[in-house]
């Protein structure tokens, strides 16, 4: 995609300056109340804060998906991933070739010059080589393919990224620098923070497009005792393990925002900040009140995440955005700035934000906000204040007003039909453009798909009805 360096000529001619760098920083699992900007107190994150305080913060800032993979190929893509088929979280098949991100779809990476584009940690949208990030646009990489990763370098056992099996053994490999394994080195939020800083050192006298894409505060759940140590009076320790390796993340996050004002680039960087998903409550101690739900869900806590954004040059300090945006907006921000060429056939979902942002245009960017989750037949739509959520194995439909009710806890289907019937359609004419998943995904045994089914009851008696 063209869009990207066409945009930094664009700011050149509106602000006189040198050409903008862009910073998206994700991490994952991350509750949406683990931050200070949404109100967090047992867990500091001044300088992911920051980046709230000295641009926008959005109160109502959604993901595509409700799981890591979907969520990252839709980012990536600047479409929802059910229009190529995306809707599951690809595992760590080397074996299997169709198990990524379709060849055909566009990245934000696509057609950047050499040597600029950098993604530092999680990929997850294909394990074998031609799904590799070097394939897809980036020009570095340094992190790991598969969905999660151990944190501490002693148990990184396994050299040749290619030679994981599965899942589990993908989780103990050797990180990979471009096609080379490198051998295990520090803990590994702080080893992409470190790498990170060194890629905005070698090229700050030059335009950039760094992602830096944290697999923390994702399991295993693993922090060094320096971290451990800010958070003694935590008593809970997956709280506070969790805690810490937060507080590791906003270090890294305090370290590149240094970086670039060291070098006096700060002003003109566009830094994006958000979770890919809603945080797994009872697996990683993550919070997400007040919304309900959690990662995987077709509730708020599912997809609504942390989500800011600050361009000094470019955007207002320290506003409140609360009309719904979504991760698509990214991609799609940089392709309108630049009036970039949209191919018909792969046509972006996002929406340029800018003008909403600074005021130059009203009014809400989404007719609306949409999920499908094909394999639980869960769905979601938010328009407005209004939000529609289906569950069809469970023959549940639920309507809430978010502005009155964010923890979806009254249900107010039975008084307003007329809005489930528009919001049931608005879907319906979404859902046309999409198909079916292109993969499939994890392969359970018996037993474990009988305890999940009994966990599956069991949450469904304590429902909200």
């Amino acid at each position: 995609m063209k869009a990207f360096f066409a945009l930094f000529s664009l700011t050149v001619a509106v602000i006189g300056q040198d050409k903008p760098n862009l910073i998206v920083i994700m991490t994952d699992d991350m509750g949406y109340a683990d931050v200070g900007f949404n109100g967090c107190k047992d867990i500091p994150t001044p300088h992911i804060d920051s980046i709230a305080s000295n641009g926008v913060r959005f109160t109502s800032g959604y993901v595509a998906y409700s799981v890591c993979g979907p969520s990252r190929a839709a980012f990536i893509t600047g479409r929802y991933g059910q229009r190529f088929g995306f809707e599951r979280n690809p595992q760590y098949r080397t074996q299997d070739e169709n198990m990524g991100l379709p060849l055909d779809e566009d990245t934000i990476a696509s057609a950047a010059p050499a040597g600029l584009l950098f993604l530092i940690g999680k990929w997850h949208l294909g394990a074998t080589k031609k799904h590799h990030p070097l394939k897809r646009g980036f020009q570095e990489f340094y992190g790991h393919l598969g969905g999660g990763h151990q944190y501490m370098p002693e148990m990184l056992n396994i050299e040749d990224s290619y030679a994981a099996k599965d899942e589990p053994q993908s989780y103990r490999t050797w990180i990979l620098k471009d096609h080379k394994p490198v051998p295990p080195r520090k803990y590994l939020t702080d080893d992409f923070s470190d790498e990170a800083v060194s890629f905005i050192e070698r090229n700050h006298n030059k335009p950039f497009f760094l992602f830096l894409s944290y697999n923390a505060p994702h399991t295993p759940l693993q922090a060094p005792q320096k971290y451990l140590d800010r958070f003694l009076n935590l008593k809970d320790k997956k709280r506070k393990t969790y805690a810490a390796m937060v507080s590791a993340v906003d270090d890294g996050v305090g370290r590149v925002l240094s970086s670039l004002k060291k070098n006096q680039i700060n002003q003109n960087t566009i830094i994006f900040f958000l979770s890919d998903n809603g945080g797994p409550t009872t697996k990683n101690g993550s919070n997400n009140a007040p919304l309900r739900g959690n990662k995987g869900d077709a509730w708020e806590g599912g997809w609504r995440v942390p989500f800011a954004v600050q361009w000094p040059l470019g955007l207002p300090k320290g506003k409140e955005y609360d009309h719904p945006v979504v991760s698509l907006d990214i991609m799609a921000t940089i392709a309108a700035r630049a009036e970039a060429p949209i191919s018909t056939d792969r046509p972006l979902d996002g929406v340029n934000l800018i003008p909403f942002l600074t005021g130059k245009k009203e009014g809400a960017p989404h007719q609306g906000i949409f999920l499908r989750k094909f394999d639980s037949g869960s769905t979601a739509v938010r328009s407005g204040n209004h939000k529609l959520v289906t569950y069809e194995k469970k023959d549940f439909t639920g309507l809430y007003d978010l502005h009155e009710d964010i923890g979806e806890s009254k249900n107010i289907r039975d008084q307003s039909p007329e809005e489930i019937s528009q919001l049931k359609m608005l879907w319906k004419n979404w859902n046309k453009s999409n198909i079916d998943p292109v993969f499939k995904g994890l392969i359970h045994t018996p037993a474990w798909q009988k305890k999940r089914n009994q966990a599956t009851r069991k949450k469904a008696k304590t429902d909200h009805k």
